[in-house]
């Protein structure tokens, strides 16, 4: 047999699998994905349109029955039985996607919790002899209507958390790190308990051996973790579930080395340990014992605030800020020919590509799109009234627009030029992690256009050189004070001499 020439390479075996599941992945990222809903947010909304329902409920009953009393004693107390009921609710664990799903378990604890109410607060007007001041028909009206209207609101509500749950809106898109027999248990306890919350998407696993085959208990592998990485970026994941022991340390080491660059939730489940700490001590992913590793940089009503923060601000801005910005594209168009506005390509939330907008400060002929030459002081590129508006941060106000949209926010690290550097290194190059989203960083699920407010001069030049964007609330704090920052920071220097 003729000897195959030595240059020829083959793949290797990892290699070979990691390419053989890539269809399986394509088939994930293509299918259309509809936004799923925060049980933490659905859970809040329902509970205060309930205390609402009933307060609303029990002014009505009073202002057309109640002829007896004093308005002044039941504005009060309407509002303190609700919130007693909105305790007793919470305490027979009522507020939960999991109770909205059931029928006679609820309404029986929710039926029993209003009747607790009503009784507290007969029992507080006869130990108060309040009697003369509240009604009897008021108090009995308000505990039957409230019976009705809470057991009719709670078909309602679990109505529609059915149908949510039946289109996937409040399950949570999952992949399992990890393979063989300790995987499949596993997935059959999320099966048995959180199948409602948990859409299991499949595994991904560095082994290639028997350990971990290709298909684990009818979920299929996807991959390696590399592969899993470039799997969030073009799909949602919401969480990952870590399936190894906590006796294979550097495993789980060198997946989450990994994995924290991702905007997800990451457990480990405890289903492996034979060490057991309280309840107390877990989450849980339905009746599944977990350990948190890190959690998504903001979800849930924080998302919701910062959401609501940034549009308002942005629209704010706008308005007050829209005589600068006519009287900038007016001063654009008057010295150069070539349109107002300058759309550059970055990276956003999770490696999402946007465009950013700013106001044109260089010549047509000379833009840099990608940043990859950076401006110094005097360059031929930049026209006069580019000039200006770059040193006074004016060609940044169009990235509000990219606010109004999503793709940025107020506050939080914002993002550069795919080709901008520094020391002459791309950013990916010379920061680790740089396509990471800060963990728990007050930023919106977009890479936000603020800036750290403790950068160092050196770094905020080289920036500035590059023409990246300048958050505008920080330009407007910082810029003042910082010719004191500097003078205080020469006399520690002497001081230190």
């Amino acid at each position: 047999m003729q000897n195959k020439p030595c240059w020829i390479t083959y793949p290797s075996r990892a290699r070979r699998a990691s390419v053989s599941f890539r269809p399986r992945r394509r088939a994930i990222i293509a299918t259309p994905v509809e936004r799923t809903l925060s049980g933490a947010v659905v859970v809040g909304i329902a509970q205060v349109v309930e205390a609402v329902l009933l307060a609303a409920l029990g002014y009505f009953i009073f202002e057309t029955l109640v002829a007896i009393g004093e308005a002044e004693f039941y504005v009060p107390v309407i509002p303190a039985a609700c919130l007693l009921a909105n305790v007793l609710f919470n305490a027979a664990r009522t507020h939960r996607i999991v109770a909205y799903r059931t029928l006679f378990n609820q309404l029986g604890r929710v039926l029993v919790g209003w009747t607790l109410v009503m009784t507290v607060l007969a029992v507080g007007i006869f130990f108060f002899k309040a009697a003369d001041l509240f009604s009897r028909l008021w108090l009995l009206s308000w505990f039957v209507g409230g019976a009705v209207l809470l057991v009719a609101y709670r078909l309602v509500l679990r109505a529609i958390v059915m149908r949510w749950t039946a289109a996937g809106r409040l399950r949570r898109r999952t992949v399992i790190v990890g393979g063989g027999k300790d995987a499949e248990v596993l997935i059959d306890q999320i099966r048995a308990s959180a199948n409602n919350d948990i859409r299991l998407l499949g595994l991904f696993d560095d082994r290639v051996d028997a350990r971990s085959p290709d298909s684990v208990a009818g979920s299929p592998k996807l991959g390696k973790v590399a592969d899993l990485i470039e799997s969030a970026r073009r799909t949602p994941i919401d969480l990952v579930i870590v399936s190894m022991p906590l006796s294979a340390e550097k495993r789980v080491l060198e997946m989450l080395t990994q994995l924290w660059v991702l905007p997800v939730d990451i457990r480990l489940s405890a289903h492996m340990s034979k060490l057991r700490f309280t309840d107390r001590a877990y989450s849980y992913v339905g009746d599944i014992a977990v350990s948190d590793m890190a959690d998504r940089p903001i979800s849930d009503w924080n998302l919701v605030f910062k959401w609501v923060f940034d549009k308002v601000v942005a629209l704010t801005a706008l308005i007050l800020l829209s005589p600068v910005m006519v009287a900038t594209a007016i001063a654009i168009k008057l010295e150069s020919r070539g349109p107002v506005f300058f759309m550059q390509n970055r990276h956003g939330f999770n490696n999402e590509l946007i465009k950013v907008y700013k106001f044109r400060s260089m010549r047509t002929d000379m833009l840099d799109a990608s940043a990859a030459k950076l401006v110094t002081k005097g360059d031929p590129r930049v026209t006069k009234v580019g000039k200006i508006i770059r040193k006074s941060s004016i060609d940044e106000l169009p990235q509000l627009f990219n606010v109004l949209k999503g793709e940025l926010s107020i506050v939080g690290p914002r993002p550069h030029a795919l080709r901008a550097k520094a020391d002459n290194k791309l950013y990916y190059e010379a920061v680790e992690g740089y396509f990471c989203p800060p963990p728990r960083q007050a930023g919106d699920d977009r890479l936000g256009a603020g800036q750290w407010l403790a950068r160092g001069n050196r770094h905020d030049r080289q920036d500035h050189a590059a023409g990246e964007p300048r958050p505008l609330l920080y330009r407007a704090l910082v810029n003042p004070v910082r010719p004191l920052h500097r003078a205080a920071n020469s006399r520690v220097a002497r001081l230190q001499e």
